[in-house]
């Protein structure tokens, strides 16, 4: 899955010390989602975007795997 956080995160001027910090997770968590190494759970998928004032698909975008159909 993949997202648009590190954009969105820098166009409001936070660091991912302060993203983290506000949604309880570790710097470090924040960095992997960036990175997509980690999917975040549906709370934290809902934290994140709630904390930006978006909905989940304006920063989270799944593509479907051809082969799960």
């Amino acid at each position: 899955m993949k997202n648009r956080l590190e954009e969105i995160r820098k166009e409001k001027g936070i660091t991912q010390e302060e993203l983290a910090n506000a949604l309880e997770v570790s710097r470090q968590t924040v960095g992997s989602l960036e990175n997509g190494r980690y999917n975040p759970s549906i709370i934290l998928a809902f934290k994140i975007a709630r904390f930006f004032d978006l909905s989940i698909e304006e920063v989270f975008i799944y593509e479907e795997d051809k082969n799960e159909k």
